[in-house]
C-alpha cells in the first residue's frame, strides 16, 4: 500500500511539473521562459493566447492549425512558441494566466502576440483571421520580415 502511494505522490508531481512548463510538443506556458529561450536560440516568440475549452474561435484554430505538426515544425524554426490559456475547468490555471493577459493588455482570445528577444512586442492579431496553416504561417513570416525592416 505505501509503495503505491508513493507511486501515485511521484506520478501527480511529474505531472504537475510538466503541464506547468510544456503545453504540448513545442509549446512552453510561460513568456518570459519563452523570451529567454528565445534569446538564448536567437529566435522571435509567438505567444498565443487562448480559452481551450469554452472558445469556438480557439478551439478552432488548436484543431485546424497549432496541433498540427505541419505548423509547429515549420513555426519553432524561427519561433519559440508559447500557449497562455484560460480554460474555464481550470480554475487556478485560469486565474493565473488571466494575469498574464492583463499584464499584455490582450482583451480577447484567441488573440497572438509576436515578441523579439528582448522581449519587444512587433505585432499583435487575432490569431482565427488566418485560419489554415499555410495562411498562419505566411503572416508570421510576413510579420518578421516587416520587423526586419524596421
Amino acid at each position: 500500500m505505501k509503495a503505491i502511494k508513493h507511486i501515485l505522490t511521484a506520478a501527480f508531481a511529474l505531472a504537475t511539473f510538466a503541464g506547468t512548463a510544456i503545453a504540448g510538443d513545442d509549446w512552453l506556458t510561460d513568456v518570459d521562459a519563452g523570451i529567454a529561450q528565445a534569446k538564448k536560440e536567437n529566435k522571435a516568440v509567438m505567444v498565443e493566447f487562448t480559452g481551450s475549452d469554452w472558445c469556438p474561435p480557439c478551439i478552432m484554430m488548436h484543431k485546424k492549425v497549432f496541433s498540427k505538426s505541419e505548423f509547429t515544425s515549420k513555426a519553432s524554426e524561427k519561433f519559440v512558441l508559447v500557449k497562455i490559456d484560460i480554460p474555464n475547468k481550470d480554475k487556478e490555471l485560469k486565474k493565473k494566466n488571466s494575469k498574464v493577459l492583463q499584464k499584455y493588455g490582450v482583451r480577447g482570445v484567441p488573440t497572438v502576440i509576436l515578441f523579439d528577444a528582448d522581449g519587444k512586442e512587433f505585432n499583435r492579431f487575432t490569431a482565427s483571421q488566418f485560419p489554415d496553416v499555410d495562411k498562419f504561417l505566411a503572416h508570421l513570416d510576413s510579420a518578421l520580415e516587416k520587423k526586419d525592416m524596421d
